[in-house]
């Protein structure tokens, strides 16, 4: 399917999520979901999912981030990657390398893994306990997809 398959809002939702603007990315996703036939509806769910739960990891919320994270992939893995033209394989790839790091950090590293994540100003004592527990990700972004 093409660009054109989905709402022009979509790519407003794709901006705001891939400059760190998670909570507005929910409401801009929300306002055409709600109203969304299949498949787009299942693309604008998990693409909102996956926000909330950064918006989530954000404030320290390791659970709603860890659920919300797990729910939003599960829905776009049943999306076709052709959808909206979007790199859905790379953005689930990235989603679950922050999935892996979540649960082998566990919630008390939640605001740690954020900082790093965002580039703030960290200890380089608690980068080093974070790269013990585990291989440190990105955040995921939303990429167009490159033909090969």
């Amino acid at each position: 399917m093409a660009e054109e398959s989905v709402a022009p809002e979509f790519w407003v939702g794709v901006d705001e999520f891939n400059q760190r603007q998670y909570y507005a990315c929910h409401d801009t996703l929300e306002a055409i979901w709600i109203e969304a036939l299949e498949p787009q509806r299942t693309l604008y769910q998990g693409i909102l999912q996956m926000a909330v739960a950064l918006y989530h990891l954000g404030n320290g919320n390791w659970r709603g981030a860890v659920i919300l994270l797990g729910e939003g992939m599960n829905r776009l893995r049943r999306i076709d990657a052709g959808l909206a033209n979007i790199d859905l394989d790379l953005l689930l790839e990235e989603g679950s390398y922050l999935m892996q790091a979540l649960q082998q950090t566990g919630p008390e590293d939640a605001i740690a893994l954020w900082q790093y994540l965002t580039g703030e100003p960290m200890d380089e004592e608690r980068v080093h306990a974070l790269m013990e527990k585990t291989v440190l990700p990105s955040l995921p972004l939303i990429r167009q997809r490159t033909e090969s």
